[in-house]
């Protein structure tokens, strides 16, 4: 199977082979700030199975690890488009709402719920970290 997905304006495009490993809403404040929302939802697939057609801009942030997590966007539109972290070397960290059939990509679990926005329900059936899932980065 092979997932498409891309920007806003075209200009970058991407696709990964397989399903996501893990689809997640993320409420960290960096996640908060990069999409101008309360949340985000990400995908996380293999590393080996990813390509993309267009240049990103990078905007190297500092995850919960202290290591590098390298934030990719489109530099004409500004949808974020990949996550890069530097603590999770095999897999690209995919803004959910670029891909092109998003909607068959249901949560399986929030993370950094200490950072849910008090009005926002815990998505039901979804497990529940209050930090990272992974207890490394985010």
């Amino acid at each position: 199977m092979l997932n498409e997905g891309g920007c806003l304006c075209g200009n970058i495009r991407y696709s990964f082979s397989g399903e996501p490993l893990v689809t997640a809403v993320c409420h960290c404040r960096h996640c908060q700030k990069q999409g101008g929302s309360a949340f985000s939802v990400v995908c996380a697939v293999a590393a080996d199975g990813f390509q993309q057609q267009g240049v990103t801009r990078v905007f190297d942030d500092i995850g919960d690890s202290g290591k590098k997590v390298a934030r990719h966007f489109c530099p004409d539109c500004g949808s974020p488009i990949v996550s890069i972290a530097e603590a999770m070397p095999d897999f690209i960290i995919v803004k959910a709402g670029t891909l092109d059939g998003f909607a068959q990509f249901t949560p399986a679990l929030e993370a950094y719920c200490d950072g849910r926005l008090p009005w926002i329900p815990a998505l039901v059936g979804a497990q529940q970290f209050s930090r990272s899932n992974i207890g490394d980065d985010g």
